[in-house]
């Protein structure tokens, strides 16, 4: 087991003509909207009052708690964007207005260091009595990822001391010793979190304190029972049977035991992503494994090709193996961010190009496609297929929306976009002894250390359009050290080019990197020009929803079909294989990446319908149509349509 570290945000600076747009909508759009909506403040839009919750529980204004149990963690995440913005560029206005929020924050912590708006206005004295259901820990693992994340980047202590109060104060309440809680969250969160406040502050109380979360969990009795019990078999959720179905939160086995992902793809996601810190951390070979088990069954049997997982509405779940329906995905964008932290765990711990597709395929297609290309719309679920006109009328689809919402009454999904988008640059280099690996091909800057040498490299990217980067490489002085540069999964070949001499590429080293190691000096240069087909792909055949139709996927990026190009009734058009692509310019969806136009056909009947459902002589004909997909991502900002990932693939005759 060998642990690499990610490069520091603050030492990367983003200059990418993709990505660039993106990190310039979070810090001038999002976050903006994103604290006029904690402040209630746009128009039309769900409240929030989670600023307000906290300005009651300081005594700053009167009223009551409104919104939903976990409130708090709007906030918390704001606070982790603005951090991680002003790690990569200074903004004393937003600085202050962080400040500010800290203050408000610090002033409503109780004295003995508990904090939470919810049991501190509208429950008080019933802390910690519904652990399954009302994410008073979930809620303090937010907080501590916004203190450590503020601290790293302003060097400033107020919020990081009030969280280790709060972290000290829950060390107290849980354990295994007498006469403590021997219980663990609903929803998995503090167990990261608590790591890095441990890579914060160096206490390892706090390590000890996630890896007891951890063990604790899926222990006999159960305690979620025994809880319920206690409090009279209340239920804050009774819709959702978080005490009762314990795969819903993961509690059903100890950790190391469970081999499938069950339950909330969110919780599940998260859960892993503290037990690859913790196995990275305390060199658990036994934890690593069981995340191997997970991760394999995740991404080989329960992720849709967009990164996306989750395929149930009913707990925002995974289901079964292979059992992934385009129409009716959940696919929350909070679980592709999640399982983008479980992947950056992985390739820290188990050096392997395909966590970097993973993390990579979710970033492309389902975290941003949460997101509309104006920066002020989101998705909660992301779908594969949308038809309209069933929305708001079948009810198995409540689910779906075909247009990003303002805002929601469970708002965790947007800032939590923010404040990934805004920590990009931890994703992008990883470092390991003498070697530093490229693991998402994004433009900018970074200055790190490789072999004890300060090492500054400039990526030029046009990775996204034409498949080419190209790096610029400048140590201190002269030095020997390796720079290994990940060959894409959906790529079969690549030419690469160092010093003017050129290489054709079938595949990396075993683990899916091209390394070269040699004597850098100051400006060498290495170019890389990926091979980008438009490729067909298809589901394993035991995926009944999949089997005889096709996906486009391009780069990273994977293709659908919209309306707003192709007319309604998406599910009459067929794909025969013979037909070549085309690649095309696409209006309005960013920075050069083409529209896919191909010949192909319209399904429809060879004479009008007579009256009546159904009838044994209908025929049917088919007539040339053009096809015209445009990258997932950028579906639904062209009005309400229909959308489709999958279209049926003709066979030759």
């Amino acid at each position: 087991m060998t642990k690499t570290d990610s490069t520091r945000a603050g030492h990367i600076q983003i200059r990418d003509p993709f990505w660039s747009e993106y990190i310039r909508l979070v810090r001038e759009v999002m976050v903006p909207y994103q604290w006029k909506a904690i402040n209630d403040l746009v128009e039309g839009a769900e409240p929030s009052h989670a600023i307000r919750n906290f300005k009651i529980a300081a005594g700053r204004e009167e009223g009551e708690f409104y919104g939903m149990v976990f409130q708090d963690s709007d906030v918390a995440k704001w606070l982790e964007a603005v951090a991680y913005l002003l790690e990569t560029k200074g903004d004393p206005e937003l600085e202050g207005i962080a400040d500010d929020v800290i203050d408000l924050v610090v002033q409503a912590q109780r004295e003995d260091g508990y904090m939470n708006t919810y049991f501190m206005l509208k429950e008080p004295g019933k802390e910690w009595s519904d652990l399954a259901e009302c994410h008073e820990l979930y809620c303090a693992g937010h907080m501590i990822e916004a203190a450590t994340a503020y601290y790293r980047a302003t060097g400033k202590r107020k919020l990081l001391d009030a969280v280790c109060r709060f972290a000290d104060y829950i060390d107290l309440v849980f354990g295994t010793e007498p006469g403590k809680l021997h219980g663990y969250d609903g929803h998995q969160e503090i167990e990261l979190a608590l790591v890095k406040l441990y890579h914060a502050t160096g206490n390892e109380k706090y390590l000890e304190l996630s890896r007891y979360f951890l063990e604790q969990r899926g222990q006999q009795p159960h305690f979620f029972e025994q809880e319920w019990e206690k409090r009279g078999r209340t239920l804050h959720f009774p819709q959702l049977s978080m005490v009762h179905d314990h795969e819903y939160s993961q509690s059903h086995l100890p950790v190391r035991e469970q081999t499938s992902a069950e339950g909330h793809a969110v919780r599940l996601v998260y859960m892993c992503t503290a037990m690859a810190d913790i196995a990275a951390e305390t060199k658990d070979a036994g934890m690593l494994a069981a995340c191997r088990k997970l991760w394999d069954n995740i991404v080989n049997k329960r992720m849709y090709i967009t990164g996306g997982i989750g395929s149930m509405e009913q707990g925002e779940s995974f289901t079964a193996d292979y059992d992934l329906p385009a129409d009716l995905a959940y696919a929350e964008t909070c679980a592709s961010v999640g399982l983008i932290f479980f992947a950056r765990r992985m390739l820290q711990l188990h050096r392997n190009s395909e966590y970097a597709d993973v993390m990579e395929r979710a970033l492309y297609n389902t975290v941003i496609s949460g997101m509309s290309l104006d920066g002020t719309r989101f998705f909660y679920v992301n779908p594969l297929e949308v038809y309209p006109e069933v929305l708001g009328k079948n009810k198995n689809y409540n689910h779906v929306k075909a247009e990003r919402q303002g805002w929601f009454s469970c708002a965790c999904c947007p800032p939590n976009v923010a404040r990934l988008l805004a920590s990009l640059g931890d994703y992008m280099y990883s470092a390991e002894a003498d070697t530093l690996y490229a693991e998402l091909y994004i433009g900018g800057r970074v200055e790190t250390v490789v072999a004890g040498m300060g090492v500054v490299i400039e990526q030029h990217s046009d990775y996204v359009s034409e498949g080419r980067v190209r790096f610029e490489v400048t140590p201190e002085q002269s030095a020997e050290f390796t720079l290994a540069l990940r060959m894409p999964g959906w790529c079969d070949t690549a030419r690469l080019t160092v010093d003017g001499k050129h290489r054709q590429l079938s595949s990396g080293d075993s683990d899916g990197y091209i390394r070269l190691t040699r004597m850098w000096q100051p400006g060498d240069t290495v170019e890389l020009c990926f091979d980008m087909p438009v490729k067909r792909m298809k589901g394993h055949p035991l995926i009944r929803q999949t089997f005889s139709k096709v996906a486009l996927q391009r780069g990273p990026f994977v293709y659908c079909l919209e309306e707003a190009d192709n007319s309604a009734r998406l599910y009459q058009l067929r794909l025969p294989e013979e037909s070549e692509f085309i690649l095309t310019e696409a209006e309005g969806v960013l920075h050069g990446i083409p529209m896919i136009t191909v010949s192909g056909k319209r399904l429809k009947s060879a004479a009008a319908w007579v009256e009546g459902l159904y009838s044994s002589d209908a025929a049917l004909a088919s007539e040339q149509a053009e096809l015209k997909f445009i990258p997932y991502f950028a579906w639904a900002n062209r009005g309400v349509g229909e959308m489709s990932v999958w279209i049926e693939e003709e066979a030759k005759r």
